[in-house]
């Protein structure tokens, strides 16, 4: 018996959710990173913009301050150069811009030539030789005021001084300069930053720092600092690359300031950029998760109602494939697979149906192999003690024949043996005592011959009806099978139909193909099955039709062994008149010693008749044994081909009996 072996199935329900879940994963993952990188990519450029925007306003404001305090400078020179007040005069407008604006406390001052200095009474401005000083050495170059470069003044402060020449109606050569604080700059710069946690300084094009939040680093160099970004920031200005950039993690901008030598630095951190995107990349994630798995519990409870009547419509198909056709399909839905399992239930039903009609079939197919191989033992039992009758009836004439050659000797030497009439006489008389007791045991052997070649062809005649309605039986049962094939073909193109609609409906039509295939494999293997009994069938049909033909045969052989019988029968009936005749004779011979001449002429002349019937006795008796050998054989290969249908008929019982249609004991 072959074992079978359990495969492990993995349920449609599973594959799909193992499918779509990662898909809805990745998409919900990718949907995540997209929207980060474009919002990152967003931020950015909004980040770029608003530091460039915010750098270009600070420039706009800070070139504005320096306007406006230059054009205030501007303002007092030509009012001086106007009224071209004398010395007192000069005083006290000096002392009046004294303290006058917090950009310039000190006010303004004027050197001659000579170097004598003039500055506001409460302003404490002393220089040693005011003609050497930055301002006067700048300011003595231009008639409109303009701003020096950054230096440090006597007082140790770092400044820029707005100086030009005065022209007070004097002979003197003067120049009026006014200084600002790096420091009140650096004040100024960062009050102009826009972005919120930006910082900004102010470099000279030659990498000092003018104006910075650490007043430490004013006037230092940008190179010479232990800081890479202000490194970076230097080699930038070398290069006269002023593009904003990332650099060491920080957003750079770079302008320079208009109609000036400086450059303005805004920077912001990155992390500080990207912290808002950050955190609305983690409100992101937490949102992802919790939609994916709104989607999983979703996409589960859609799977498991799509899923539940292919579930079902597989445990009908896998009882079907095990033989069991008394489980239901029952479905209200109108889709394929409603349309699908109403097709299984019509099967079902046809299956029922088929499967009855063959269990009545090879009912009566195994009743009928069982009474023809009970038929043909019969039939052989009796051949056979036909058989050994006739070799018994063999013998009786062979002894006959023995018998009446003897008396042919006797008889023809009765003539010359006159003397021994008498004697010879009551010898023969004897022995045709025995011969008419043998006679009459032959005769009713032949007839019990006679009457068991009668049982024997009506036994036949039976066999022969029996195998006629098994030939019948194999003909319905062909046709059923036929029928049977027919709907596994109709079923394995109602399959491949199926499959060829699953096909169109793509990746939501896997299920319904995986449930084609399996109705398709069933469909096979009911057509194997058709085949089998088929099979089957044709070898009974082939095992009937030689049984018929070898019972023809032995019905011929035995009508004919019946014609010899009868045949046989007459002559014994014969023999019999005749030893009567004979037994009378030798009475009378025995009676009429006189007249022994006439008596053993006419006596030869019946022994010579006597021995040529007796041969022919003997030859028509070897020829009944011979047919009898030859029936005896003809039954046991009908028995044998009883038994083989018997065989068969059980095989095709068992083989129906292991589908299940209800209604079983």
């Amino acid at each position: 018996m072959k074992e079978n072996k359990k495969t492990r199935t993995v349920s449609i329900k599973v594959k799909l959710l193992g499918v779509i879940l990662p898909v809805v994963i990745i998409i919900m993952a990718l949907l995540v990173g997209f929207s980060y990188y474009i919002s990152r990519r967003i931020i950015q450029n909004y980040s770029r913009n608003l530091l460039n925007s915010s750098i270009n306003n600070q420039a706009n404001q800070i070139e504005a301050w320096l306007n406006e305090n230059l054009s205030s400078f501007q303002m007092v020179k030509q009012a001086i150069e106007k009224t071209k007040p004398n010395q007192q005069q000069m005083q006290g407008i000096l002392d009046a811009y004294c303290g006058f604006h917090d950009n310039y406390p000190q006010g303004l001052y004027i050197a001659d030539e000579n170097g004598h200095l003039m500055s506001a009474a409460g302003a404490g401005k002393t220089e040693a030789d005011p003609v050497q000083s930055v301002w006067y050495q700048e300011g003595i170059t231009r008639w409109h005021m303009g701003f020096t470069d950054a230096y440090t003044n006597e007082a140790g402060e770092a400044v820029i001084s707005a100086s030009g020449i005065l022209d007070d109606g004097s002979d003197a050569v003067k120049v009026i300069s006014a200084d600002l604080t790096l420091q009140r700059i650096s004040i100024i710069v960062n009050s102009f930053i826009e972005m919120e946690q930006a910082q900004a300084f102010l470099v000279n094009d030659d990498g000092s720092v003018l104006a910075h939040q650490d007043h430490a680093l004013i006037f230092k160099k940008l190179d010479e600092l232990d800081d890479p970004f202000m490194q970076h920031i230097a080699d930038k200005i070398v290069e006269q690359d002023y593009h904003l950039s990332e650099i060491d993690q920080n957003m750079t901008a770079m302008v320079p300031i208009e109609g000036t030598e400086w450059i303005l630095v805004s920077y912001i951190p990155t992390n500080v950029v990207y912290a808002d995107i950050n955190t609305v990349r983690t409100e992101m994630i937490i949102i992802g998760l919790i939609s994916a798995l709104i989607l999983a519990v979703l996409v589960e409870r859609v799977v498991h109602m799509v899923i539940r009547p292919v579930k079902k419509l597989t445990d009908v198909i896998t009882a079907m494939t095990e033989g069991d056709f008394t489980v239901q399909m029952q479905t209200k839905n109108h889709d394929e697979i409603g349309i699908m399992s109403r097709h299984v239930e019509t099967f079902i039903l046809s299956m029922r149906a088929m499967i009855a009609s063959i269990h009545e079939v090879s009912d009566r197919l195994n009743l009928q192999a069982g009474n023809s191989d009970e038929i043909s033992g019969q039939l052989y039992d009796a051949s056979r003690q036909q058989g050994i009758s006739m070799r018994e009836l063999n013998e009786t004439v062979e002894q006959l024949s023995l018998s009446v050659n003897e008396i042919a000797e006797n008889a023809s030497e009765l003539a010359m043996i006159v003397a021994d009439t008498k004697k010879d006489g009551d010898e023969v008389e004897s022995r045709m005592q025995q011969t008419v007791e043998t006679s009459k045991n032959g005769k009713a052997d032949m007839r019990r011959v006679g009457s068991a070649m009668e049982d024997i062809n009506a036994s036949m005649n039976k066999l022969q009806q029996a195998i006629d309605k098994v030939g019948k039986a194999s003909e319905e049962i062909t046709k059923i099978t036929g029928m049977i094939g027919d709907i596994a073909d109709q079923t394995n193109l109602l399959s491949l139909n199926a499959s060829i609609e699953a096909a169109r409906a793509g990746e939501a039509g896997r299920g319904f193909a995986v449930v084609a295939s399996e109705i398709g494999n069933l469909a096979h293997t009911s057509a194997d099955a058709v085949g089998d009994i088929h099979k089957l069938v044709e070898e009974i049909d082939s095992l009937v039709k030689d049984t018929v033909k070898q019972t023809d045969e032995s019905v011929e052989n035995i009508n004919d062994s019946s014609v010899l019988v009868e045949g046989a029968l007459k002559t014994f009936d014969e023999i019999y008149n005749n030893i009567d005749s004979v037994n009378g004779l030798i009475k009378e011979m025995i009676r009429k010693v006189g007249d022994v001449d006439n008596v053993a002429t006419n006596a030869a002349a019946i022994s010579q008749e006597q021995a040529a019937s007796s041969e022919e006795i003997l030859s028509a008796s070897e020829t009944m044994v011979s047919q009898v050998d030859s029936i005896t054989g003809n039954s046991e290969s009908v028995s044998e081909g009883a038994k083989e249908l018997k065989t068969s008929a059980q095989e095709l019982y068992h083989q129906v009996a292991r589908f299940k249609i209800g209604g079983e004991a």
